[in-house]
């Protein structure tokens, strides 16, 4: 009898600590009266029966303790300032109601979402049919209306949730309170966009772009770039420590031929730094010579041999090589305002041997005509760790690249940004750290978040008319050359300062190449065209930056500066009484809902389409609701609607730190 009040004392304490009490009353209520009804005798039936509850109660304060410890490791620190995600915080009150009203189902089903037809509901919680099922499992036949209808009643009191219905089978549709969506905007307003409360500052490493040396950067470089660097400004943005890496090949045999063919064509290249301007000719004159001449072919590989024994003067030849191609890279990286550390192939040579040995011990290597290689569990290709020469491979670097950010830099998770066609061999990599017990996918994780490829407008692969692989520095001034014709087609050269016009041009060129992008399912391929990218109608950059533009010049055209907006911020409520001003309230709002929904499947079209719909629900609102009165002979304004322009303000806000998240930079004129 004591153990079964313990528990129900202990059940009553671990639910109000999940839902921060809100929903006590409900479980305090039902608890109350299952121990009034163990105090009689009767009611406990025969020994065996109390036998069965004691050895359940061992159980159950087994997984008590577990769930406790867990949730103070996960819960997010709270923060005033923090956005709040409306539909986070609906889970836990229905998550509350519906432990509440089925306790004997283990992980019941949350669905909570935002509701499809805005004028039926703001959300809805879709749980009752899949509960309905899960009752039926176990031999329970409830509908699930009658499962809805159990969850409301059991609903605790709460701040933001006005009237519950059913509909339909048992859909709960939810509507918000207006004063709680207000109040969360004048937050956003006075706090501006802060990110949602983050329950650990984790290490995330994020390896995206990866060009080779002595290569140009081409189109199939772009996807990795652009897609990395907005990764992980979403991570930067949401609190993580994040580590940009650049995992450029500038390793193995090639150098060889390229060190050989600098020695014959720049002999004093130690004491005068070789004038080499054009990288890719000067590979491609190499490799020509290498598949023609035997003796060339001999010296490169004697120049590999030298150069992985780290000769001073070989050193220095491969640095200059790699030095060229570092400030071909930076000109894209400058153009598209991408920041990265570089950690090449080279940076894990001395580690290999390491990762080798540490198979070998474990005895996970088998030989296979002479050469090293590693079979991962349920995988049916090897990682060939030592070729037959000797030499390492791209199995073990990437190997040896996995561990050191597994144990150095004690990554909690770890994003490859390379395209689809990899997938495969980063699963036996990835399989292989696993068998010899790197990391456990569930505590720390370890992801491929692939892409499809560029296609050019005839849907084959992105080429030159010449056949050749498109230069990314090509691509790029292509842009800026396009997107200069597109504002001088508006006469915006006529209106802006040359100063202006420049920033202009490279805020559209570069914004719209990104994009165009990212706009994209990232799984998907998709084809570049210069005319859909930059047009101004639809989901594209050039709509989005002329609309931010527009939001941002109402103020000033009504003659309000900041100062007096953020006084507004502090004094003004935000009135939602139209309808428009409520839908495009409710919108703003979903803002940290969508970022919580990319870091778990990292998938940045959402926030794209997510700022589509934003700027088009503004464009409703401002249709139809006046946020500036002018008097229509003189143009004078004779009326501001204050709390209108707050919104507008709020709209512009969480614009411009989506913008910043996909690396969009808007211009103040445009």
């Amino acid at each position: 009898m004591l153990l079964l009040l313990f528990f129900c004392y202990n059940c009553c304490f671990y639910f109000s600590f999940i839902y921060f009490s809100l929903d006590s009353f409900c479980f305090i209520k039902s608890l109350s009266a299952e121990v009034e009804s163990l105090k009689n005798p009767q009611n406990l039936g025969a020994t065996t029966r109390l036998d069965e509850l004691r050895d359940e109660n061992t159980k159950l304060k087994y997984r008590l303790n577990i769930l406790k410890r867990s949730l103070q490791e996960d819960l997010p620190v709270q923060d005033s300032k923090a956005m709040l995600n409306i539909n986070q915080r609906l889970q836990q009150v229905f998550g509350g109601a519906i432990t509440a009203s089925y306790p004997e189902l283990e992980d019941p089903p949350l669905a909570v979402t935002p509701s499809q037809q805005a004028k039926f509901a703001d959300y809805q919680c879709n749980s009752a049919m899949s509960m309905a099922q899960m009752l039926k499992a176990k031999g329970t036949k409830v509908s699930p209306r009658e499962i809805a209808e159990k969850i409301i009643k059991n609903l605790p009191e709460n701040e933001l949730i006005e009237k519950t219905e059913i509909a339909g089978p048992g859909f709960i549709n939810v509507h918000l309170k207006r004063p709680f969506v207000s109040q969360l905007l004048s937050n956003l307003l006075v706090n501006g966009v802060q990110p949602p409360p983050l329950a650990k500052k984790k290490k995330v490493v994020v390896d995206f772009s990866s060009p080779n040396i002595a290569k140009e950067m081409h189109v199939g470089h772009l996807r990795s770039t652009i897609i990395g660097d907005s990764m992980c400004r979403l991570f930067e943005f949401l609190g993580y420590d994040v580590l940009r890496l650049n995992h450029v090949g500038d390793w193995g045999t090639q150098f060889g031929m390229l060190i050989a063919h600098l020695q014959d064509k720049f002999p004093n290249y130690l004491a005068v730094s070789p004038p080499i301007s054009d990288l890719q000719a000067f590979y491609k004159e190499s490799k020509k010579r290498f598949d023609n001449e035997e003796d060339f072919k001999k010296r490169a590989y004697q120049c590999v041999v030298r150069l992985q024994s780290k000769e001073p003067d070989f050193i220095k030849a491969w640095n200059m090589i790699c030095d060229v191609s570092r400030k071909e890279f930076q000109r894209v990286y400058d153009c598209l305002d991408i920041k990265l550390i570089e950690r090449g192939e080279s940076y894990y040579q001395d580690m290999m041997t390491k990762v080798v040995k540490e198979f070998e011990e474990r005895g996970f290597v088998e030989l296979d005509e002479g050469r090293k290689i590693v079979f991962a569990q349920g995988q049916s290709l090897p990682l060939t760790v030592v070729k037959s020469d000797g030499g390492y491979t791209y199995d073990t670097s990437d190997l040896a690249a996995l561990r050191n950010r597994l144990f150095d830099e004690k990554a909690d998770i770890i994003i490859y940004v390379t395209d689809s066609g990899q997938g495969s061999h980063f699963q036996v990599v990835f399989a292989a750290a696993q068998m010899i017990g790197w990391y456990d996918p569930k505590v720390t994780r370890v992801e491929h978040a692939g892409f499809g490829v560029v296609l050019g407008e005839d849907k084959k692969k992105f080429k030159t008319r010449s056949g050749d692989t498109v230069r990314l520095m090509d691509l790029l001034d292509e842009g800026l050359k396009r997107s200069m014709d597109k504002l001088k087609d508006k006469e915006r050269d006529k209106v802006l300062t040359p100063e202006e016009l420049v920033k202009a041009q490279r805020s559209v060129a570069f914004g719209c190449i990104k994009y165009a992008d990212l706009s994209h399912n990232r799984i998907n391929d998709y084809v570049f065209s210069f005319d859909k990218m930059l047009d101004d109608r639809g989901n594209t950059a050039a709509y989005l930056l002329y609309a931010f533009t527009r939001i941002r010049s109402i103020a000033r055209l009504a003659n309000i500066d900041e100062a007096a907006l953020r006084q507004a911020a502090e004094s003004t409520e935000v009135r939602l009484d139209h309808e428009k001003e409520w839908k495009l309230g409710k919108c703003i709002l979903r803002f940290p809902e969508i970022l919580t929904k990319i870091t778990d499947d990292l998938l940045l079209h959402t926030l794209c389409d997510f700022l589509y719909e934003l700027a088009t629900t503004f464009t409703e609102f401002y249709d139809c609701c006046y946020c500036v009165e002018k008097d229509r002979q003189t143009g004078e304004v004779v009326k501001v609607n204050m709390w209108r322009m707050l919104l507008c303000e709020a709209t512009a806000a969480v614009m411009a730190k989506g913008f910043d998240i996909l690396g969009l930079n808007p211009v103040s004129r445009m």
